[in-house]
């Protein structure tokens, strides 16, 4: 009989084997990225360009030029498109960041040929018809002004603004006025600039078989397709940060305020940026957590407190993200230095550090486990400019490092002075 009093015993997973891609170059030059596993008769398309919010000569191009190629093309209406899509079971993602727009197509492999026909039109000949625009633009301004009314949405704003400034893509606070100045024309210049053969990579992940390739490669790889031919120049930008600490925006109905407490770090390649992801687990990053078992356990200022890190072109932050009662943003940013100053002084016990690395290591083999995830992993490897090691780089770093290396990494990356901290909601006398 099982003993459930018993704890089973951890075991670390001794190496993490991940599938590379096959890669091939088809005859237009465009790259395309193969990852044939799961037993599913399902696959998944990714189409990547290159070219991004950096790219953009104004506000919003880019996540509109992307939003836009599903509503409608020289062969098909949007409702034509939605519901082709729904009749053959297929799903179609469409998503804009820094560098890249992707479009993401699910597909039932039976049904592949007429899924990849819409996905062809929407990629090949997008219209950008103005009604359609219209009604998204105007969706998306009610949107924007019920998030302006939340006071997570106004704190995350502020902070981001004073860490990078107005003249950085990540400063830039998007008004209202910036979703008027969207029109067809100006989403069509981005759409020439960036939506070619020349500025694209293929992911395929699933089961994949002979005759996918063939047909991805007829329709999308045989000829080139597109305007210009060019890759879009690599653009930096230098933040410029506020020198005041505390930053509020009042909300007089506030039951909460959001706490938003974050400070420049290190971009993805720096050498410490492996490690440092333990430190910022063990801080903020799982529910065991040190901010958790502080803030929300034993103080009880909040549900939920979060330790995290975002990355953008040549630059990192490190944010830490709550809400709590009014009265108590004082006491809880005074709890987070504290614990700020624990990882600086003291050694993390070794029973602790095994806990995070367990989870964490976890949470990698959770990450690895589907032909989707894998395209994930791959996609992210590759956009990042990493090496194919990055993976059994991640693991050796989480394996190897110590509570001597945990509080050196907190003094020289965790400076309380350099943290901003932003607070929404309402004010206390």
């Amino acid at each position: 009989m099982l003993d459930r009093s018993i704890q089973p015993f951890i075991r670390e997973p001794e190496q993490l084997e991940v599938p590379s891609p096959q890669c091939q170059v088809m005859p237009n030059g465009i790259p395309l990225y193969i990852l044939n596993a799961g037993d599913n008769e399902v696959m998944r398309i990714d189409v990547l360009m290159k070219g991004g919010r950096w790219q953009q000569t104004q506000r919003l191009q880019a996540l509109f030029t992307n939003r836009m190629l599903r509503e409608g093309t020289r062969c098909y209406s949007a409702a034509d498109i939605a519901g082709k899509l729904d009749y053959y079971g297929a799903w179609l993602e469409l998503s804009s960041s820094s560098e890249y727009d992707c479009i993401t197509l699910y597909s039932l492999n039976k049904y592949l040929p007429e899924t990849l026909d819409v996905l062809e039109s929407i990629l090949k000949e997008p219209l950008f018809p103005e009604k359609e625009l219209g009604v998204i633009v105007n969706n998306n301004i009610q949107q924007f002004l019920v998030n302006s009314s939340k006071v997570d949405f106004l704190s995350h704003r502020i902070l981001v603004n004073a860490l990078y400034g107005s003249g950085h893509p990540c400063g830039q606070l998007v008004q209202e006025t910036d979703y008027h100045a969207i029109n067809p024309s100006v989403l069509q210049s981005f759409y020439d600039d960036h939506y070619h053969s020349g500025n694209c990579t293929i992911y395929l992940s699933g089961k994949v078989g002979y005759e996918a390739v063939q047909r991805i490669e007829a329709l999308f790889g045989s000829e080139p397709f597109g305007k210009g031919f060019r890759s879009p120049e690599k653009r930096s930008y230098q933040p410029v940060t506020s020198s005041e600490k505390r930053f509020f925006v009042e909300r007089t109905d506030a039951v909460q305020s959001a706490v938003r407490m974050g400070m420049l770090s290190m971009d993805r390649h720096h050498p410490d940026f492996l490690k440092f992801r333990v430190l910022i687990t063990l801080l903020g990053g799982y529910f065991g957590s040190r901010l958790m078992s502080n803030i929300r356990e034993e103080k009880g200022y909040t549900y939920g407190i979060f330790a995290g890190s975002m990355h953008y072109p040549g630059s990192g932050m490190f944010l830490i993200s709550t809400e709590t009662a009014n009265e108590f943003v004082d006491p809880l940013i005074r709890e987070v230095y504290h614990e700020i100053d624990r990882l600086q002084n003291d050694l993390v016990p070794v029973e602790e550090l095994a806990m995070v690395k367990n989870y964490m290591l976890g949470d990698m083999c959770r990450s690895y486990e589907s032909a989707f995830s894998l395209a994930d992993a791959w996609i992210f490897v590759h956009t990042s400019g990493f090496s194919n090691s990055y993976v059994k780089d991640s693991v050796d770093a989480v394996k190897s490092i110590t509570p001597e290396e945990i509080r050196e990494l907190a003094s020289r990356h965790l400076c309380k002075e350099k943290l901003k901290e932003a607070v929404s909601g309402k004010k206390m006398s």
